[in-house]
């Protein structure tokens, strides 16, 4: 059925003091949301992930999330910092991020892109073509050149000499050209070089000061959402958050490689762009 008020020419006729003039139809622009929507890579099982359907509860740094989530929105692309959404898993973290850069795009017009951290590595090893001589470069220019990007589950992945060189290349390069990002981690932020499996052993010194400076770090706990058979309230949730805080604090498993240790320990160097095969 056409548009009722363009006849689906994507223009539509307005009169401003006597003056006729055309301007774009509403039609366009939610097909141009729906678009930049489709190109943005986000999963299906967040693809209706919304602020405002999120269940929130007495829970004050979850809160402060919540509202620096907002002011990012409405101040968007005039932002001088992104987001550092830090807690354990289950908290709602990637809802927030997706919320956000779902809202940005359909409102803003945004060219944004969502990556699962560990799946972003993957894609850039397979798509290597050594025949075509297909560098990670060309792979990652969207990623670097995204006018928001959302990596999700920063430190998840393995440490190898790629996988560092890699993730610094992406995080500096988005740091040069001030393009905001929004990670989400598991990783408490511990400024204790002896905590091996914080946040700053599981990225490195280098990538850890880049992320102090690009992002506004919001680190809050609450009850596990996937706990629950059945979506909670927020009185489901208040009462699960009361009974954690009763109870002792769990770490995560250690994970962090001997080799990050080590270079905790003798300090990061800067790590410079060789270009190669993905892998190496």
């Amino acid at each position: 059925m056409p548009c009722p008020h363009c006849d689906d020419t994507r223009w539509r006729q307005v009169r401003d003091d006597g003056v006729l003039r055309v301007e774009r139809c509403e039609c366009w622009r939610q097909d141009a949301a729906r678009t930049l929507l489709r190109a943005a890579r986000i999963p299906p099982r967040y693809e209706r992930c919304d602020l405002d359907t999120f269940v929130s509860y007495e829970n004050e740094k979850l809160l402060t999330a919540l509202r620096r989530a907002r002011r990012f929105i409405e101040a968007f692309p005039v932002v001088e910092k992104g987001l550092l959404l830090i807690g354990p898993p289950g908290i709602g973290k990637t809802h927030v991020a997706v919320a956000v850069l779902r809202q940005v795009v359909s409102e803003k017009r945004a060219h944004g892109l969502y990556y699962d951290t560990r799946s972003l590595l993957n894609t850039i090893r397979s798509t290597y073509d050594p025949v075509t001589r297909t560098s990670e470069v060309d792979v990652l220019r969207p990623v670097v050149e995204a006018e928001l990007l959302v990596l999700d589950d920063l430190g998840a992945e393995r440490s190898t000499d790629w996988v560092d060189e890699t993730m610094n290349f992406i995080v500096n390069t988005r740091y040069n050209d001030r393009r905001p990002t929004i990670f989400t981690s598991n990783y408490e932020d511990i400024p204790d070089p002896e905590a091996f499996d914080s946040l700053l052993a599981r990225v490195g010194f280098r990538m850890h000061s880049r992320l102090r400076e690009m992002c506004e770090f919001l680190e809050y706990d609450g009850p596990d959402y996937r706990d629950f058979e059945y979506p909670p309230s927020s009185e489901n949730l208040a009462h699960a958050w009361e009974a954690k805080k009763a109870r002792p604090r769990p770490k995560l498993p250690a994970k962090t490689s001997s080799r990050a240790r080590a270079r905790l320990k003798t300090g990061n160097a800067e790590l410079a762009w060789p270009g190669g095969r993905a892998g190496r």
